[in-house]
């Protein structure tokens, strides 16, 4: 990274969590309160306006990735800069176009990566504790990776045994890869297996699903663009007070060495 003494701007590429202001680390909201320009995706700005303020701010659609990458880069050489990413932006987010780009520009400005809570985190905290040890996440969108790498993939995190998380599940122009991916892990789970399905997690029209991989299908209409799937591995099961299912645990192996 160059010296503060040879640059006069500064880019961050900001997590924004799951779309609640709550839910942004302290470090992320300062990053936007100190910049002069704000770029992002027009759905993941919407819910930090009352935070930005009068700042700039420039939006986009999806799609135009590059597009945003390119032109924060351009306004972080003489300007403090923050492009907005959902969840973590190193995790599915725009960390790694902007740095690619960056670097293929061959331009040096400084520039912070701060992270965010991510859909996987996000979810598993209001499904209980689903992903308490080993875990895979996979995504389900084949615009930038291959269905048959995709389909690979699957096949590899279901055959390990541990919980596997679903991004980008299912959508108007492709609603078979869920399809797909049930009927892979059926190829190495039972229908005991519990599910959770979290859409729009800390956001407006939040709701919460569990279920059972025998069951999945009769819940299969309500998964969209805005879930996040939970597949619970070979030592998942479904947490209950009472008689009441609360969520999904996973043991991490306290109950193999201590008695509680």
């Amino acid at each position: 990274m160059p010296s503060q003494d040879n640059i006069s701007g500064k880019l961050y590429i900001v997590g924004a969590g799951p779309g609640n202001l709550e839910q942004m680390t302290e470090k992320a909201k300062n990053a936007l309160l100190a910049s002069d320009y704000i770029i992002g995706n027009d759905s993941y700005l919407v819910p930090l306006m009352p935070l930005i303020g009068d700042r700039t701010v420039i939006k986009s659609s999806m799609g135009k990735e590059v597009d945003r990458a390119k032109r924060s880069i351009e306004l972080a050489e003489s300007s403090v800069v923050s492009i907005v990413s959902g969840g973590d932006p190193g995790v599915y987010g725009m960390a790694g176009i902007v740095l690619e780009v960056l670097e293929k520009s061959g331009k040096e400005i400084d520039v912070e990566v701060i992270p965010g809570v991510t859909a996987a985190n996000a979810a598993a905290s209001l499904l209980g504790s689903p992903l308490s040890g080993d875990f895979a996440v996979i995504s389900l969108s084949d615009l930038l990776v291959p269905i048959e790498v995709i389909e690979k993939r699957l096949h590899a995190s279901f055959s390990m045994g541990i919980p596997v998380v679903l991004y980008n599940p299912k959508s108007r122009g492709r609603p078979h890869n869920l399809a797909l991916a049930i009927e892979i892990v059926r190829k190495y789970r039972n229908d005991e297996t519990p599910v959770g399905v979290v859409k729009n997690a800390y956001r407006e029209g939040e709701e919460t699903i569990v279920t059972t991989l025998g069951n999945l299908e009769t819940i299969y209409e309500q998964v969209d663009m805005h879930s996040t799937v939970i597949i619970g591995g070979n030592e998942s099961r479904l947490w209950r007070m009472g008689n009441n299912v609360k969520g999904i645990i996973t043991p991490r192996g306290y109950h193999r060495k201590y008695v509680y």
